[in-house]
């Protein structure tokens, strides 16, 4: 089975084509939505025991946990040994499953992919883009963002050249929802061809590229 990463800055529409990649039928792992789960679940009650009131309800108050965080290069730390081992977890379950199931292909969801050595664990890494203009303009969009915000997020993202440079594959999502349907159609025609003649799949989730 060939693992593979996917991965765009904020604003691409990463999400979006992780919806098209289901939809045609490859299976789908989010860290994010990992991340969420385990908020309401089992990571709540480890991050309220090394941050005092950031549960509420049983549940992660992401906002308050991250004015527990922000700017504290040792607390995020404290956090992130929490909720690595978690979400990894989760991600070697998800694969297992999707093994199993006998998918030829498994897509893992992941924003910082780059940034966090992530690709490591892929095969393939599909990086979704868009110029800079439809980028701002979108993110721009969302409830709560300001330029300062907007700057303070791309700064810990590896700029979105690079990430294309080290791509197998680029969507440019800029272009329409048809239009990232047809690439997605084309990299699963791909990736079922890899499988069928092992190309380019190590079998291992662990496996590099």
């Amino acid at each position: 089975m060939i693992v593979v990463g996917l991965t765009g800055s904020i604003g691409m529409g990463k999400s979006t084509t992780a919806g098209l990649f289901a939809e045609a039928g490859l299976p789908v792992h989010s860290a994010d939505e990992a991340v969420h789960r385990l908020y309401r679940g089992a990571a709540a009650p480890l991050v309220e025991a090394a941050f005092p009131g950031t549960v509420v309800d049983g549940v992660v108050d992401r906002a308050l946990l991250a004015g527990s965080v922000l700017g504290d290069v040792a607390a995020l730390k404290r956090l992130e040994a929490i909720v690595h081992p978690l979400v990894g977890e989760a991600e070697r379950g998800f694969l297992d499953a999707a093994r199993v199931s006998g998918a030829r292909a498994a897509i893992l969801d992941i924003p910082l992919l780059y940034e966090t050595g992530a690709e490591a664990r892929c095969d393939r890494v599909v990086v979704v883009s868009a110029p800079p203009e439809v980028q701002r303009r979108r993110v721009m969009e969302r409830p709560g963002m300001s330029e300062a915000k907007l700057e303070a997020i791309l700064r810990k993202q590896m700029p979105d050249a690079e990430k294309r440079a080290r791509a197998d594959f680029v969507i440019d999502t800029s272009r329409g929802i048809e239009a990232a349907r047809a690439e997605v159609a084309r990299i699963v025609e791909q990736l079922a061809a890899e499988a069928s003649c092992g190309d380019g799949a190590s079998g291992d989730p662990a496996g590099g590229r």
